[in-house]
């Protein structure tokens, strides 16, 4: 039986749906098999940062309700062995989705797959309801930023009520130049305002947003120092204990962040 894990954030726009789609590539990179949900219901966008957006022709609320079979609407990505999407519905919204039928469709796909990502939409409303009702683990993804952490902070309290599992933090863009001259907030003082242990801290980097936009995920670019945080995140979510990145260590800054990690 495999696991569910739901990626959220409560703010929109921190990079969550390009962080679901790097770690589910990374780990089936890894050998594990990995579906990919949408859970956008009405703004899809998981199937355009995979550069599958012109293979859809069933989606997860057809599934639901019973126009195809499960099987007829995931698509397999044809780069990786062990990598499918299951995608959402452009042009319906949230409410399309129950709780219960999505419950039904993970527990289905959770027989399959050693891990099903959810990728959640953002906001605090029916859709996150149903998104993170069938997941086992939470990961919250946030940006150095007020804003984004003040959401990171109301979406943990939610999944503390609803009991999925024990959330992990990843912080996304971080610039070790604008966080030395105090103009962005450091990992150690989101850390303690979220109280959440760090799965991972992604670098800020322009080539995530280009391999974004041409649908080719940039763990797939072992030169890119965000995409060994990626593929850093999916050996810790399988249980590796994996050092932080030479990059971070020379810095000095980063090289605090070990703490944060627990060595790992």
């Amino acid at each position: 039986m495999g696991t569910a894990i739901v990626m959220t954030s409560g703010k929109g726009g921190v990079g969550k749906t390009t962080t679901t789609a790097n770690v589910s590539t990374a780990l089936a990179l890894l050998g594990k098999k990995v579906c990919m949900v949408d859970a956008d219901i009405g703004l899809r966008n998981l199937d355009v940062v995979m550069g599958l957006e012109n293979r859809i022709i069933y989606d997860i609320v057809d599934v639901a309700n019973g126009d195809c079979r499960l099987e007829q609407a995931l698509i397999r990505d044809k780069r990786f062995e062990h990598l499918v999407l299951l995608p959402a519905a452009q042009t319906k919204d949230k409410r399309a989705l129950s709780v219960e039928k999505m419950v039904e469709l993970v527990n289905e796909l959770k027989r399959s797959f050693d891990f099903v990502m959810i990728d959640c939409p953002a906001g605090i409303e029916e859709g996150f309801r149903v998104a993170v009702a069938p997941a086992d683990m939470a990961i919250v993804v946030t940006t150095p930023e007020h804003t984004a952490v003040r959401d990171a902070d109301r979406v943990l309290g939610l999944l503390e009520r609803d009991k999925v599992g024990e959330p992990r933090l990843i912080v996304n863009r971080i610039r070790p130049d604008m966080v030395k001259r105090g103009d962005m907030l450091d990992i150690d003082e989101i850390v303690q305002v979220l109280g959440c242990d760090l799965l991972g801290v992604i670098p800020d980097d322009e080539r995530v947003i280009r391999n974004s936009n041409r649908g080719e995920p940039v763990v797939l670019d072992t030169a890119v120092p965000a995409a060994t945080a990626y593929r850093n995140i999916a050996r810790r979510i399988l249980g590796e204990s994996v050092p932080l990145m030479h990059l971070e260590e020379k810095s000095g800054l980063w090289g605090r962040f070990r703490k944060w990690v627990g060595g790992r």
